[in-house]
């Protein structure tokens, strides 16, 4: 091979795996890829093309002379996977013509938009174990044809090409994963320890506002008031921007443990606000409880007690988490005077939507004398 081939083979196969480990745009290395193999084939015009499920293959990237006509322009080209390129990208071997418009073995599968060249060589883009496609270098008809030294070249720059753009994929994917792990963390510690607090902050402020309402002026009142439903307001947006950060996953996780480790949590706010501690019995692994159920099932358990601790006057409290196929089951039970006539009902909507919200169901049984049950229910 010419010295000056191999070392501009060399150049380009270390500029693409620089431009691919980037982490730069897909489309872009794609695009330097084919440029580097028509500069090095110095062909007219280079194609990449992706294998499809049906072996087919689209082209992907294109560089040099595309003609004039706009209509006649590759990208986006599908060619049968009976052409010379699908076979090329199916079975690993190069082909070579001097003319793809009138070789039998080409001549039938050439598309519209390539009939003005003439000289061909294909060569598979990709590895043995997972071929991507084919990378294709043409020259207008009449020039010279393709050299058993440019295809060696053009197989050898196609396949460390190829594996470059693989090792990038895995590299992109890898670090995907860590965002997406990052977001979940940030995402938990919002909901696992700030809503938390700014809910305890809350029903400290609520309960201290009810026990003092006789000796607060009026605008005193009010501004203890507002000052909750701010606290209340910043926890959904809080809730929203958790909401925003889980839904771009990918792909829905699992809860772990924590589930249980925040259902505590809950417990052990509100023993604070009761004044003793609610029982908890927990069965079940968590670990089977999809996030978008378990986010729901903390803020209705939530709900459930804030409840507990303005209106029940209760002196026991009994909640229970159970997690076993086909649904988590939680149930909330108080010994107090039961819900009170004309109080607002809205903390049990909210119960019952977020149950509604995962396809699942909330009852609330509830009697002066004994108490009160909300049971809460979705499938997993």
């Amino acid at each position: 091979m010419d010295l000056n081939l191999a070392t501009r083979t060399l150049q380009a196969s270390t500029e693409i795996a620089t431009a691919a480990l980037s982490a730069e745009d897909p489309d872009a290395v794609l695009r330097l890829v084919v440029r580097r193999a028509a500069e090095l084939a110095e062909a007219d015009l280079g194609l990449v093309m992706a294998r499809g499920p049906d072996d087919s293959v689209t082209v992907e990237a294109a560089h040099g002379e595309l003609g004039a006509v706009e209509e006649n322009h590759p990208l986006g080209l599908v060619l049968s996977a009976r052409s010379s390129a699908a076979r090329v990208a199916r079975g690993g071997v190069p082909v070579v013509v001097d003319d793809f418009t009138t070789d039998p073995r080409t001549a039938p599968f050439v598309p519209k938009a390539l009939r003005g060249y003439g000289p061909f060589a294909a060569a598979p883009f990709g590895t043995l174990e997972r071929r991507l496609g084919a990378l294709t270098v043409y020259r207008r008809r009449g020039c010279p044809p393709f050299t058993p030294v440019t295809v060696e070249v053009l197989t050898a720059f196609a396949t460390q090409a190829g594996l470059v753009v693989m090792l990038a994929e895995g590299s992109t994917a890898r670090q995907r994963v860590a965002v997406y792990e990052e977001r979940e963390r940030i995402a938990r510690d919002l909901h696992d320890v700030i809503i938390q607090r700014l809910f305890a902050a809350g029903m400290q402020l609520d309960l201290l506002g009810r026990r003092m309402s006789r000796r607060l002026a009026r605008k005193d009142a009010g501004r203890l008031a507002d000052a909750v439903d701010q606290i209340d307001e910043t926890i959904a947006e809080v809730r929203a921007t958790v909401g925003a950060l889980r839904n771009a996953d990918p792909v829905e996780p699992h809860a772990t443990a924590e589930f249980f480790h925040s259902v505590r949590a809950e417990v052990d706010i509100a023993a604070e606000l009761l004044g003793f501690p609610p029982a908890l019995d927990l069965s079940g692994d968590p670990s089977a409880v999809p996030v978008a159920v378990a986010d729901h099932a903390r803020a209705a358990l939530r709900e459930a007690l804030a409840n507990v601790v303005r209106h029940a006057g209760a002196s026991a409290v009994l909640v229970r988490v159970c997690v076993a196929d086909p649904a988590l089951t939680m149930s909330i039970s108080d010994d107090g005077s039961g819900i009170p006539r004309g109080v607002t009902k809205r903390g049990l909507r909210n119960i019952a939507d977020r149950a509604t919200a995962v396809g699942g169901e909330s009852t609330v049984a509830s009697s002066p004398n004994t108490g009160t049950t909300v049971t809460w229910r979705a499938p997993i």
